[in-house]
């Protein structure tokens, strides 16, 4: 991932944002009613509007110095998705048990972060890129592991990687706990400030858009 800056948004400002998954699906429909569906996206990509947390303005101040030191669209940043943040079920507390990332071989040492959606019927499997620096927590066969002992993880990727003498074993099922941001964006070059509007209950306009590797 080319010119990002790990540097989180105002947690203030994103905590109150609106926003989410977008995906794309084409369909087409038959003479006889029936239709066709195909996913053209593997991955879902996330949108947001950190409008909506502006509320002072100090607030706006400071979203609008971040946009300019990004310069506009040029240099992505970490957001912080209040819905969705963590590999843990919503209000526990993470674990190392909370999601699978891989199988030991005895000779693969490195694993990518991953959260999964669903169970039944299309489980969906989110590569997770960018996790929270000393959040992650590893388990290989229900057996927590020491982070800088057993295992590194790179917070700007989400890849874990096994030191020598901590390889997965064969068989040995291998799990990971963590919290997480998403890499996103400004999906403008303009920001509007509008302060006779903002003064009056307008709330501006700041869109995100997720960056894909």
């Amino acid at each position: 991932m080319t010119a990002f800056h790990e540097v989180l948004f105002p947690l203030d400002v994103a905590l109150k944002s609106a926003g989410g998954p977008e995906r794309r699906t084409d369909i087409v429909s038959f003479g006889s009613g029936r239709e066709q569906r195909n996913a053209r996206w593997a991955h879902s990509r996330r949108r947001y509007d950190a409008g909506y947390g502006v509320k002072t303005l100090d607030a706006l101040r400071g979203v609008v110095a971040f946009f300019e030191e990004r310069r506009g669209q040029l240099y992505g940043f970490r957001w912080r998705d209040r819905l969705d943040c963590s590999s843990a079920s919503s209000g526990e507390a993470v674990s190392p048990l909370d999601q699978g990332i891989g199988v030991g071989d005895g000779a693969t040492t490195s694993f990518q972060l991953v959260k999964t959606y669903g169970a039944s019927y299309a489980p969906y499997q989110r590569p997770i890129v960018k996790p929270a620096a000393g959040s992650v927590r590893v388990a290989v066969d229900h057996v927590e592991m020491t982070s800088g002992v057993a295992f590194t993880c790179d917070a700007a990727t989400g890849i874990v990687t096994f030191l020598p003498g901590h390889i997965p074993a064969a068989g040995k099922a291998i799990t990971a706990g963590f919290q997480f941001d998403v890499p996103v964006r400004f999906d403008t070059d303009y920001l509007e400030v509008d302060l006779s509007a903002f003064s009056a209950g307008a709330i501006p306009k700041i869109p995100l858009v997720e960056i894909k590797a």
